[in-house]
């Protein structure tokens, strides 16, 4: 059995970034930035007052006092025309272009106006309140780099730096299709021995989460020739998941049907818990990776496996996130040969740190935890026991259904 950074590894190098598209400013929010942002313009575009009061010069302003010749006004958005002189000023505004002449931001509470006459006993460094030419990036500059994730500070940058449209990459679009004899959709009648069918909506949940296009197909039957279909089904998409069938059992056919269509594995076991029975090929070019059928075992491994891919797929830089540190809440056994991924909540204890304490029962087909879970804790394989306090890594799920 393959380990699991082996295995991670095989599929990242299995896929590819996928092709850049224009979208609106206004729809780039959680795509993936395709090429570096270069400010059109610079910000601010000329010295601005950062405050409400009066451009000066800050040669004229004395310890004794100081009585200036207000000569006009400067709000935002228009600016002052003239040249401002010795002993005079401009009334001016948060945002304004500072005035020819001025040097420096005398703010409106120390200044006392009557008229056209502005005193005070205020002095000031050349440059007081002024933001200059610049100062946030200049014309030209590289604001955003390829390969991130775009957010909504990345936005309000963009805009800043003039830009209607961005180049983003491509969603990517991933068929989900579940199998078993024994699914049937939510809401259904359900008979003996059978199931509503969570994998599918599941799944394509978490894809729509990470920034990907699910192409829910209809569930396949345990049947050979209902497998042999799924070729037809998956033209356009980027990605191939099943759920199901990928034991070794005498009714789990995805493997058989799908090389008889011309799926060349790769690897079809790893060591891992939950999720050992999980496959991984391609079908002609498409990335075809088989989850396990128990909807938790599901989920564990597209955190671990699918979401690293959908990354490197999107263009970011970094598709393996790294994990994080916690302490453990409860004691926990040794462990086998299989690396433990173990659902836990998270809390805080009196010293800040975070404790991931992991559910008593990790059965691979209750839902129920996984929803109450916050964590997965990474338990390596031959692990020896650890202790409550103990320090231990984590996954975060509660930040990848964010």
């Amino acid at each position: 059995m393959l380990s699991v950074p082996e295995a991670r590894e095989r599929i990242l190098d299995g896929v590819f970034p996928l092709p850049a598209e224009v979208v609106a400013l206004t729809d780039a929010c959680g795509r993936v930035s395709a090429a570096p942002v270069i400010s059109r313009l610079s910000n601010p575009p000329a010295d601005v007052s950062s405050m409400d009061g009066y451009a000066v010069r800050a040669a004229d302003l004395s310890a004794q006092g100081t009585r200036l010749t207000c000569i006009g006004s400067a709000p935002a958005g228009h600016p002052f025309a003239g040249q401002v002189g010795p002993g005079e000023c401009v009334r001016i505004f948060t945002g304004a272009v500072v005035p020819t002449g001025a040097d420096a931001i005398l703010i409106q509470e120390n200044a006392q106006a009557e008229g056209k006459s502005v005193t005070t006993t205020t002095t000031l460094a050349s440059g007081t309140y002024i933001r200059r030419k610049g100062q946030d990036f200049a014309e030209g500059q590289d604001i955003i780099p390829a390969g991130r994730r775009l957010s909504a500070r990345d936005i309000g940058l963009a805009a800043a730096a003039n830009h209607p449209w961005l180049q983003v990459t491509r969603r990517p679009r991933v068929a989900i299709a579940a199998t078993g004899d024994e699914l049937l959709l939510p809401g259904s009648g359900l008979g003996t021995g059978q199931i509503a069918n969570s994998n599918t909506p599941m799944l394509a949940a978490l894809l729509r989460a990470a920034g990907a296009e699910p192409v829910m197909l209809p569930v396949l039957r345990d049947d050979m020739a209902d497998l042999a279909t799924l070729e037809r089904m998956v033209e356009g998409v980027d990605m191939l998941l099943t759920a199901g069938g990928a034991s070794v059992g005498s009714h789990d056919l995805v493997r058989r049907g799908l090389e008889q269509v011309g799926l060349k594995t790769d690897f079809w076991k790893i060591a891992m818990r939950p999720g050992r029975p999980l496959m991984y090929g391609h079908l002609g070019r498409l990335p075809f990776i088989g989850l396990p059928g128990n909807p938790v075992a599901a989920f564990v491994c597209s955190v671990v496996f699918v979401l690293p891919a959908l990354r490197r797929m999107a263009g970011l830089a970094m598709p393996v996130m790294p994990p994080e540190h916690a302490v453990l809440g409860a004691d926990v056994p040794e462990n086998d040969r299989r690396m433990d991924h173990l659902r836990a909540r998270l809390d805080h204890d009196g010293n800040g740190r975070l404790v991931a304490t992991p559910f008593p029962v990790q059965d691979s087909a209750m839902l129920h935890v996984l929803a109450e879970s916050a964590a997965l804790v990474l338990r390596a394989p031959n692990a020896p026991p650890a202790k409550a306090g103990d320090p231990c890594e984590i996954i975060r799920i509660d930040r990848v259904l964010e």
